[in-house]
């Protein structure tokens, strides 16, 4: 098929680079002129494992091409797939402005009817919304729309794009659904699961899911807050109900909280849609509040084991990133621990394997005099450290060297923000451990000694 992919960022450039690989033939539409110039370089302007080879040997076959010229890469495409950002506006609505603008555009640039897919995570109605506006175009083509939230998770989306668990086509249009199916055809044929469902259905789906996801994180947290009341380690406990097939593994583990561009936004715009038709949503308010509350655990788990004024102290972090295999730091942990601890007059020495440069252009100021340093060398940003706070559990700091990183610090307190560590292990060692709803360390520190 001939597919028109409309934004190349995140959701836009895996899908076209996937629909590429599989033989169709691809063009990906950005009006960024600096992301389709690196693409046309092939080089991926986002960092997602893989996804760089495939580009270029896309481009390289012809497959895939890109373009910020809307008008000509829409003409002759059987599927155009609108894939723009919809970020959170001040009150947490999903701002849909660049789906309805890409929508009036293909209203005068389409010249044959066409099928529109709603690729964009946007709030229940949207794709009937764009339907809308197509239905007005001057030619009275007969454009078809279609909901198909996308299921990605960072860091693996080639994979799950690749090899999904399922396949959410909206639509009631007969012919719509034989045009997804051959196009997704390719993806399961193992086992067919694309699930038709009415548009609206489709896009509360995608919301559901993350909603549901998240709830089990705050759950978990909110039970390992409950389990340091009572001398509990979480982690036996997380075991324990994740035997049970109705619960599982997933999505159960206690840590400082979920970040990233899908939960967050998406738990606001559902907040914001219950508002909007004068409703609560009791359960994720709770959610909502309980993730907030868990990224500034790590801070005040510092002021508890440092004391209440942590200026001039050194606080190494590992990982910045709001988790591994990717470099996005939007909504992450990290971010609320730098503010707090900047605001506090700490020194941070932090290291992460891909998000450093992300951080650094967030905080200009503080990276320009000195009071954040980002490190090269997970153990280099060690030296002279008050506590170490795991924050983002990258595969490199699941066996560090625990006698090298005693004789860096200063101090030996470790935060693990992740339940990374079994505390047994770092506490021979010689340190101070405190996890997210773990047994309290035996291992107690010096009182701090401040100058005059």
């Amino acid at each position: 098929m001939h597919i028109c992919v409309i934004g190349c960022g995140y959701v836009g450039l895996v899908t076209g680079v996937c629909f590429a690989e599989m033989g169709n033939r691809v063009t990906c539409v950005d009006s960024n002129a600096e992301r389709i110039g690196l693409l046309s370089e092939g080089i991926s302007p986002i960092f997602e494992p893989g996804i760089e080879a495939l580009l270029r040997s896309n481009i390289t076959g012809g497959r895939l091409s890109v373009s910020s010229a809307l008008a000509d890469a829409v003409q002759g495409a059987d599927v155009v797939f609108i894939a723009v950002g919809t970020p959170s506006a001040p009150d947490g609505a999903a701002d849909t402005s660049q789906i309805m603008a890409v929508a009036q555009a293909l209203s005068v640039h389409l010249s044959l009817p066409t099928l529109i897919v709603c690729k964009s995570t946007a709030p229940v109605g949207t794709a009937c919304r764009v339907q809308s506006i197509l239905d007005q175009n001057p030619g009275g083509l007969q454009h078809r729309v279609v909901s198909n939230p996308e299921f990605l998770k960072e860091g693996d989306a080639l994979n799950d794009f690749m090899r999904p668990d399922r396949i959410i086509v909206g639509t009631e249009d007969s012919e719509a659904r034989r045009v997804m199916h051959q196009l997704y055809t390719p993806f399961v044929r193992n086992h067919d699961r694309i699930m038709f469902m009415s548009r609206r259905a489709a896009e509360m789906t995608k919301y559901a899911a993350n909603a549901f996801l998240a709830t089990k994180i705050s759950f978990m947290n909110e039970m390992a807050a409950f389990c340091d009341e009572f001398a509990v380690d979480v982690e036996q406990v997380r075991k324990g109900i994740g035997a049970d097939q109705r619960i599982g593994h997933h999505f159960i583990y206690a840590g400082c909280g979920y970040g990233g561009s899908c939960f967050p936004k998406d738990l606001r715009a559902l907040l914001h849609m219950a508002e909007s038709c004068d409703t609560r949503l009791p359960i994720l308010e709770a959610v909502e509040a309980r993730n907030q509350e868990q990224k500034a655990w790590l801070f005040r788990s510092l002021q508890q084991s440092l004391g209440q004024d942590l200026r001039g102290l050194t606080v190494a972090i590992w990982g910045l990133a709001f988790k591994p295999g990717t470099d996005d730091i939007r909504d992450a942990p990290s971010r609320v621990l730098i503010d707090s601890l900047l605001a506090a007059g700490a020194r941070i020495q932090a290291f992460d394997p891909i998000a450093a440069d992300n951080i650094a252009r967030c905080y200009g100021a503080p990276v320009a005099n000195g009071q954040l340093q980002l490190g090269e060398d997970p153990y280099a940003v060690l030296r002279n450290a008050d506590a170490l706070v795991l924050v983002t559990e990258w595969k490199q700091f699941r066996q560090p060297d625990f006698a090298l990183m005693r004789t860096l610090m200063r101090r030996p307190l470790l935060l693990d923000g992740r339940n990374q560590y079994d505390p047994q292990v770092v506490e021979r060692a010689g340190f101070a451990y405190k996890g997210v709803g773990r047994s309290i360390s035996r291992t107690q520190l010096a009182p701090l000694r401040r100058a005059g």
